[in-house]
């Protein structure tokens, strides 16, 4: 009897040990993904590759963009990796209208007007750091993504500011919740949803994006990683949505896009 018990009690601790050593794992497994992946080059033909020699393939010339590193000592919350940040310049070289949800500290925004043209107009909506009080938790809303977002809305001043691409940068000071989407309906070609990670304000910022893009456009989103606490909410949403629009997880990234095609 003594014998079993002390079995039974290991079993437990063993199931125990092993949750928490491979809970990360775990986590990813049971979170499914729902969204299907796409290599790169079907986003957009700017991204297929220049075969160089019979072992050796590169880029073609549009897909060589200007780009830039961060000291950690900012401290930024949630970037983009080197490759996302490449396939942002990428498409904001073939783009007249960008919007962009959710400036944090402009580095996103200053590499789409790095490499836009001049005649390029990008927008950017951010909360104003003196409003942040005025933000409220939906009961819905996950508790790290709601932490994440009062973290990256304390910039008044950005990576870009004082810069001669400033010129092309208009910074909307305004919670996305409140913001007016009717007058640029139908006129982006590139949006980049990257702002709060709580459920309702990716959801908002998604359906508002949805009537400000034009035909042949291109959503973007960031930061679907299953498994990860803070991006729970968008990987819900965007598995939710992906049952009525054709959603795609870009391979090896956490970037997600849309491409309306009328």
């Amino acid at each position: 009897m003594v014998a079993n018990i002390i079995i039974f009690f290991s079993l437990i601790l063993n199931i125990f040990l092993i949750f928490y050593n491979y809970k990360k794992k775990i986590k990813i497994i049971l979170s499914s993904s729902k969204i299907k992946i796409k290599n790169l080059s079907e986003l957009n033909p700017v991204f297929e590759l220049k075969k160089i020699s019979e072992n050796l393939s590169g880029p073609n010339r549009e897909a060589i963009i200007k780009n830039f590193c961060i000291s950690s000592e900012n401290r930024i919350v949630g970037m983009t990796s080197d490759y996302e940040a490449w396939i942002i310049g990428c498409l904001s070289k073939i783009s007249k209208n960008i919007f962009e949800f959710g400036t944090c500290s402009g580095k996103t925004t200053y590499l789409m007007a790095l490499n836009s043209s001049d005649k390029t107009k990008i927008t950017t909506i951010t909360i104003n750091p003196r409003n942040i009080a005025e933000l409220d938790k939906k009961i819905i809303d996950n508790k790290i993504s709601y932490r994440n977002l009062i973290k990256e809305s304390v910039y008044e001043k950005f990576l870009f500011s004082g810069e001669i691409e400033e010129k092309k940068i208009k910074v909307i000071f305004q919670n996305s919740l409140d913001f007016n989407e009717v007058n640029y309906e139908n006129t982006m070609d590139l949006i980049f949803i990257d702002g709060g990670h709580t459920y309702s304000v990716v959801k908002n910022d998604s359906e508002k994006a949805f009537k400000m893009l034009k035909k042949n456009g291109i959503i973007l989103w960031h930061d679907y990683v299953l498994g990860k606490q803070s991006s729970k909410d968008i990987v819900k949403y965007l598995n939710e949505i992906s049952k009525k629009k054709k959603i795609f997880n870009i391979e090896n990234t956490s970037l997600c896009y849309f491409k309306k095609i009328n």
